[in-house]
């Protein structure tokens, strides 16, 4: 183990200095990660970035955009082989198709490589030539991320906290039953093992689809080639003794086998990385799910951007080296579900929500943002009355029944400690205001030439996020 670190430790610092001379000779990049738990829209947000920054009729507030120094954009082979490339254009043809559809979600790492070719601004402006610069996206699963907190927990602590939060969630009631039935000193069974396994997989699923946030491991949610190996084939047991071929001591085995050979190649391999970085939150879904979902989500930010300030993590302060993440942005997404007098608000409660882990950001020398954003606009807005009042509406197709509908969630509360006072305190529902959302499918798109598709704000997003490097 000491030997491997000190291996990781010295391939990490041979790219760093390889990385920093390629830039400073050559050409620029920039590392961009996207990531987000499930439903929060990477996949469309990386989609619709890359389409309106090779088509940029919809980005004035890109400013090397604006003042007219990005002379082209095209994608090129991306620098890893050995990572699944981002199938950009099947999921732009799903999102452009005469009859759209949101395409497939994040289910592992992929990459693509865009490249712009910008003139230079100011002193430099009469002086240089136009140069390129590559922006590499690494797009990977939020559920992933999570991982970050197991890698200094030891198998019995994990076990302890995981089995304290099945008492509040009734999605674990089967998986509880099944442990207390469970002798976990026994002699280790492998049926016994899987029979685990797939009970305490089924209880993350359900808990996922309530709202909740942190399920870890990550990879039980999406196990990709690792489905069924024994690395995936554990679960959280009662802290206690066992003899050395007992069912708990084979479980805190590949718990460990899991941080090892699954969670930290991951960090090494591509988190370590990242120059930039955006976190999508699915801020309403977590509001419509109620204050236990809203407050899973604030803890969940907070420990998993733990990763943003490696100084807390001996495992991150290793791998990194002092590298940093030099900008963040927390980004909730489908504003396009809310009339636009209703951003602020969200954005505010956005800012309120992550409060914790941008403090941690910060504290590491991160540049950070929040806003609300929708990567591609599937409704427009509408004012109706009802009952002698006024509401501001969104209208849209549902993705359900196919019909067009006109849409009022609710008002978000101007203080967003109206949510997340009652979400700490154990609140079980929202005792002024049902927080209601849509599901609406992608609108179909008329793009005039030069013309990415229809945002909110996603322009500005791209000008914190890349706009200093152009």
């Amino acid at each position: 183990m000491v030997i491997s670190t000190i291996a990781d430790t010295l391939t990490r610092g041979v790219e760093t200095v390889t990385d920093t001379i390629n830039e400073a000779l050559f050409e620029p990049v920039i590392r961009l990660g996207v990531t987000g738990l499930a439903r929060s829209g990477k996949t469309v947000f990386i989609t619709a970035l890359v389409a309106n920054l090779m088509d940029r009729g919809r980005m004035p507030q890109l400013v090397a955009q604006s003042e007219g120094r990005i002379l082209s954009a095209f994608l090129q082979p991306q620098p890893d082989d050995t990572v699944p490339r981002f199938d950009y254009e099947s999921h732009l043809g799903d999102l452009t198709a005469r009859s759209p559809r949101w395409p497939d979600s994040t289910r592992a790492v992929s990459e693509l490589r865009l490249s712009l070719k910008v003139r230079p601004s100011g002193l430099l402006a009469g002086l240089q030539g136009p140069r390129v610069i590559h922006l590499d996206i690494v797009d990977y699963p939020g559920e992933w991320l999570l991982d970050l907190g197991l890698m200094e927990k030891s198998y019995a602590d994990w076990s302890r906290e995981t089995l304290e939060r099945l008492d509040a969630r009734p999605q674990g009631a089967d998986f509880a039953a099944l442990v207390r039935d469970t002798d976990a000193a026994a002699s280790f069974d492998e049926v016994q093992a899987k029979a685990l396994a797939n009970s305490y997989t089924g209880y993350l699923q359900a808990a996922r689809a309530a709202g909740y946030s942190d399920c870890t491991p990550g990879r039980f949610l999406l196990p990709g080639e690792l489905a069924g190996s024994p690395a995936l084939t554990f679960a959280p047991l009662p802290p206690r003794d066992g003899p050395r071929r007992s069912l708990i001591r084979e479980m805190e085995r590949r718990f460990e086998a899991y941080k090892a050979r699954v969670a930290k190649p991951f960090f090494r391999d591509h988190f370590a990385r990242i120059d930039r970085q955006v976190v999508l939150v699915d801020a309403l879904g977590a509001i419509h799910s109620g204050p236990a979902a809203v407050e899973d989500l604030r803890r969940a930010m907070a420990d998993t951007l733990s990763a943003f300030r490696p100084g807390t993590n001996a495992f991150l302060s290793q791998l990194l080296r002092g590298k940093r993440v030099e900008k963040i942005l927390f980004a909730a997404t489908k504003a396009d579900h809310l009339h636009h007098t209703q951003h602020p608000r969200l954005t505010a409660i956005m800012q309120a929500l992550v409060r914790e882990a941008r403090d941690r950001a910060q504290f590491a020398g991160a540049e950070t943002q929040a806003m609300a954003i929708a990567a591609l606009r599937a409704t427009t807005e509408d004012t109706l009355t009802h009952e002698g009042r006024s509401l501001d509406c969104v209208r849209g197709t549902l993705l359900d029944s196919g019909k067009r509908a006109a849409f009022y969630p609710g008002d978000l509360p101007s203080d967003p400690a109206h949510l997340l006072g009652p979400a700490r305190d154990g609140a079980t529902r929202w005792l002024d205001q049902d927080y209601q959302v849509m599901r609406f499918a992608p609108a179909p798109l008329d793009l005039k030439p030069g013309e990415g598709p229809p945002h909110i704000r996603l322009d500005r997003a791209a000008q914190f996020l890349i706009g200093d490097r152009l």
